[in-house]
Parts: structure tokens; sequence; C-alpha cells
């Protein structure tokens, strides 16, 4: 209304009430505590490898990056260790035992866990095809837990309509893991360090009605990613900035674990409360929180906003027919 100054004023009352009731109702659900502290704050280390995304799947670098990674989380006490997506630029079948006993022997030493993103490997049985994920395990005094993706990116990391469009990859992109498999709906978060972590790699956490499916079971969300494809953009500020609605949404404690940033940790307010410099190589350490409950959204997702929209359409519909009556 502001935009058309002649929109009739029942209008522009109409407007103003519909924004008034929108902030108020927003005003008063924000104040509500929805979800509970669980246990005791844990110890968190979110390490940021800073590897060059022309280096990244390099075969001559895999070996430092690796070495990197490892040197990086050894020179940590905390109870929860967490790697960038892809941190092990290997499939799981490559990565020499030595990589993973020691990480394993470290998280132990702590007593704790490290989380690590890798590309997994699955060998297929009967002539089928293999498989490979974008995976997350975790390492150290729980029992070994994986994670895999299960949304993937449309001709980033799955080919859509594969007959058609496969050659492009094949003959022409040569692109890394332009190939995976989808991870499943009904995994299970992990539980680490006394709590129950549910993990979520790269752009997963732009969709909350995707990430709710491991709630209220989960106590903390742990987001690993590789922005390192948008450069010096703002892309990698705005992926953060979805983290911190995630963790409003579902009163969670988020931390993100990242290659060149953002990583940082957000409380279950959605404030980002520790946040490290980007394009440098460093580790965030925080203590973080868990929480336990459900807030509104964990309880019923996107449907409310849905039959609201449907009923504002409906609405809107009838009184268009009324008038022209």
């Amino acid at each position: 209304w502001l935009a058309n100054p002649q929109q009739p004023l029942i209008q522009k009352r109409n407007t103003i009430a519909a924004w008034t009731l929108i902030i108020v109702i927003g005003s008063v659900l924000k104040v509500v505590e929805w979800t509970t502290p669980e246990g005791k704050p844990i110890s968190a280390a979110l390490i940021q490898g800073n590897i060059g995304q022309a280096e990244k799947w390099s075969p001559e670098t895999a070996q430092n990056t690796i070495n990197q990674y490892i040197t990086m989380a050894q020179a940590s006490k905390a109870q929860l260790i967490v790697l960038p997506e892809t941190a092990l630029p290997m499939l799981s079948s490559e990565i020499d035992a030595g990589v993973i006993n020691a990480l394993t022997d470290h998280a132990v030493k702590n007593n704790g866990d490290i989380v690590v993103g890798l590309v997994e490997f699955k060998q297929a049985e009967n002539g089928a095809p293999n498989s490979y994920f974008n995976s997350a395990i975790s390492l150290g005094t729980a029992p070994s837990q994986p994670y895999a993706k299960n949304h993937l990116v449309p001709f980033g990391e799955f080919i859509p309509l594969k007959q058609v469009f496969g050659w492009i990859y094949r003959d022409w992109l040569n692109m890394p893991l332009s190939d995976l498999s989808r991870g499943g709906t009904q995994q299970k978060p992990m539980s680490l360090s006394n709590q129950k972590i549910a993990i979520n790699i790269c752009y997963e956490d732009v969709f909350g009605e995707e990430i709710i499916r491991q709630l209220p079971e989960a106590t903390m969300l742990v987001n690993i990613s590789n922005d390192a494809w948008y450069g010096q953009s703002y892309a990698a500020h705005q992926h953060m900035q979805f983290s911190q609605a995630r963790a409003l949404e579902t009163g969670r404690t988020v931390l993100r674990a990242t290659n060149t940033g953002a990583t940082a940790a957000i409380d279950p307010h959605g404030y980002v409360f520790a946040h490290a410099p980007h394009d440098t190589k460093t580790t965030l350490e925080v203590m973080a929180q868990g929480y336990t409950g459900s807030t509104p959204y964990v309880a019923y997702g996107n449907w409310p906003f849905i039959v609201f929209c449907f009923g504002v359409l409906a609405t809107l519909f009838w009184r268009k027919r009324a008038f022209v009556r």
C-alpha cells in the first residue's frame, strides 16, 4: 500500500492489521522457551581446513590434506571434534587404516568422538552397481556411526535423466561426486558425547521439514559443509543464515564445521555466539549445550503455514467473487 497511495483506506487498514498480527504473534511465540537443556554443555572443536577448491580433489595433494586434518584434530582436547564435508578427499575404501586409527585414538584419549566427512564406498552384490555416499562417520569412544546425505544437489551430486545427460559429466565436465546415492530418510541421530547429534550435510539445512525428521530425539544439530565453491561471495554467510533459521525452528544448538566458512556455533534462539574468520585455517572451540523438547515446527512442520496460505487464497478468491457480484 505504500507504493500505491490511491489504494482504498479499508485495504490499507487490512494490510496494516495483517502485518501487525504477524509481528505480534511472532514476538509472543519467540519469548516462549519451547526446549530445555539436556545434560551438561560439551566442549566442541569445529575445524576449518581452508583447502582451496582447485586443490581439494587433486591426487597430488590429497595426502597433505589428510595429514593437515589429523594434525588439527590432534591439537584439540574437545569432547566433540567436527571435520568438514569430505574433509578426507578419498573413497573410504582407499583411506589408510592408520588415518582412521589416528583419529580414533585421539578421540578416545579425549574421552570423546570425532565426526569426519568423507565419500563412503559400498560394494554391491550380485552384479549391481557400487554405491557412493557423501557421508559423515563418527570415530571414538562410541561405536562408529554413519550418516549419508539424502538431499543431493541435482547436476552436482546426482544426474537427473542420467540416460540423457550422463555423457556430459562422463566425457566433458569430469566432475567429482556427480553420481552419488541417497542416504535415506529414516536415518537416526548419532549418540556421541552424551548427546544425540543430528547430522546434516551442506545445503540439507536449507530444508527445515527434512531436518525435523531426526527430532525431537536429537538434542543438537551439526552441519558439515564445503562452501569453497562460492569463493569470496556472500553465499557462505547466507548459508549460515539458513542454519540460524533451523536453530530457531527446532530450539537446538547448531554447530557448523566448514572448509572455508562459515564455521560457527548458533544458540537455540538463532543467534551466532561464535564465528570463525572465513578463508583461514583455524579451529573454533566452543561449549555447546544440548536441548530436549519440541517446538511447534518440530511437532507440525510446514503444514500450519501451508493451511494458512490456502486459507488466505480461499478468502481472497471468495472476496473477489463477492465484489464482482
